[in-house]
């Protein structure tokens, strides 16, 4: 992003008039920079026994984060995989992840609605064919969609390398961590190894000896407590302890944010307001 004193520099150079500077200004001031959220392509998730279960993002934990950036002057990008529009879980809109506020929720609904890209994100191959330099930040709302198709996705593992590496923040939410699985060197394999039950090993995995949370076994098993005796193919919180993560957790649906170096993760729904809070806070530390 150009600041003010090079934009100056430029007016001068080009011999521009003081109003067409200050236009330039404004304009450069307008936003802070660019946030990249990462969701899923997916809404249907396969369970164990051949089941399935509708799923997609879960209003908050996308609407709650992504409000608090626009708010502070950031502008969203939106990419899935395959560059389609994400679902909605239905299961998320309700007014208890919103304090109880119907109004509260209608008005995170009407701000998703109206994000640039919702209806036809970007996939993640043109994100990557255009860089990442520009983006100064990364973000991965929840739902279980992320489990189909961001926790064994190489270009995920790419996209996160190039924010782990820049020491640029990466916060993701609830089931959102699980994207992190994507940073080693082959995601595929380890999550066959989970599907299968067996002892999996990450390899070369970029966020080894962290410090973060997930979903916790707890909140999962109540979730499939309410999927008519259906099973989820393995545990996210078991999956991310496996790869080589510090895991912290606090009591079910207690908000609770874990940050380690660039890396900010929330465990539940109820995270949302604070993960916002810590994302911004190393937002706005960053160095212009």
């Amino acid at each position: 992003m150009k600041s003010a004193s090079s934009i100056l520099s430029l007016a001068i150079i080009a011999g521009l008039s003081q109003s067409a500077y200050a236009a330039d200004v404004k304009a450069a001031n307008a936003s802070k920079g660019e946030i990249l959220v990462l969701l899923s392509s997916e809404n249907v998730m396969q369970l164990a026994d051949g089941k399935t279960e509708p799923t997609g993002y879960y209003l908050n934990e996308f609407g709650v984060p992504a409000k608090a950036l626009v708010d502070a002057g950031y502008k969203l990008v939106l990419a899935t995989p395959k560059g389609n529009a994400p679902s909605v879980d239905k299961k998320s809109v309700i007014p208890q992840y919103f304090d109880g506020g119907e109004s509260q929720m209608r008005d995170i609904q009407t701000f998703v609605a109206s994000i640039e890209g919702i209806d036809d994100t970007l996939s993640l191959s043109e994100v990557i064919g255009q860089g990442l330099e520009e983006f100064e930040g990364v973000f991965i709302p929840g739902g279980h969609a992320p489990l189909i198709d961001l926790a064994n996705n190489p270009q995920v593992g790419e996209i996160l390398s190039h924010f782990h590496s820049e020491g640029k923040p990466t916060a993701a939410i609830c089931h959102g961590p699980i994207a992190l699985l994507s940073g080693q060197s082959n995601p595929q394999a380890f999550e066959l190894a989970l599907k299968s039950g067996e002892q999996a090993s990450s390899e070369s995995w970029i966020y080894d000896g962290y410090k973060m949370t997930i979903f916790s076994t707890p909140e999962e098993a109540y979730f499939e407590s309410t999927l008519n005796d259906a099973t989820l193919l393995y545990y996210p919180a078991d999956a991310m302890a496996q790869a080589g993560g510090k895991m912290e957790f606090k009591e079910m649906w207690a908000p609770n944010v874990v940050v380690d170096r660039e890396l900010i993760t929330g465990q539940n729904p109820f995270s949302d307001e604070l993960l916002a809070e810590k994302l911004l806070q190393q937002l706005n530390s960053q160095p212009n």
